[in-house]
């Protein structure tokens, strides 16, 4: 009987390493591969000057989709982002905010102008407006949900109310979900920076 205790324990050992093995092997171990938020897309900027995705490299960007006449998400995310932009101090710089609207019809490049001109956004917002298809395209890129809700002048556009940090490769870095508070923001920003 005690020999057959380290024949039983060696062959324990032995099938925890082949499980091990196996397991390292099919990839159990390995890190999930990053969401595939984000990619190529053709767009107009705010003053009619065509925009890519290369407008993403070079610096950390927040994109966020909305329109602008939208009443309530829209206006508080982009004074949230303006308000956590100045937070960052020195690496504000750093950092630029990209607005793409969802709603060609009415966001011409001059609405975007307008509207994000206003004193209540922080200056330098980058907004993006396109074709019907252009947006949509970018906003499947980005897996962001949008449709048209109502009829006439005042109709409006439900979507999706997360904001994406995209690192200055253009890579998706995190989501900035809705309502979270500028501090928050600006702390979730200066970490994915360091």
């Amino acid at each position: 009987m005690p020999r057959r205790i380290p024949i039983l324990i060696a062959a324990c050992v032995v099938g925890l390493i082949f499980l091990g093995a196996v397991a390292w092997k099919t990839g159990v171990f390995d890190r999930p591969a990053p969401a595939a938020v984000g990619g190529p897309f053709q767009l107009v900027d705010q003053h009619g000057k065509p925009a890519d995705e290369s407008l993403l490299n070079g610096k950390w960007s927040v994109v966020f989709f909305g329109f602008t006449y939208c009443p309530d998400v829209c206006p508080t995310t982009l004074q949230a982002l303006a308000a956590a932009q100045q937070q960052l101090g020195p690496k504000a710089d750093k950092l630029q905010v990209v607005f793409i609207s969802l709603d060609p019809a009415r966001d011409t490049p001059a609405q975007l102008n307008t509207y994000l001109g206003s004193e209540i956004f922080r200056k330098g917002i980058i907004g993006l407006t396109g074709t019907p298809e252009q947006v949509a395209a970018a906003a499947k890129a980005y897996r962001v949900y949008f449709k048209k809700n109502g009829e006439g002048a005042d109709y409006l556009v439900d979507h999706s109310t997360a904001a994406y940090l995209m690192d200055p490769k253009g890579r998706f870095d995190r989501v900035i979900p809705f309502g979270v508070s500028p501090e928050e923001i600006a702390r979730q920003i200066s970490d994915a920076m360091r």
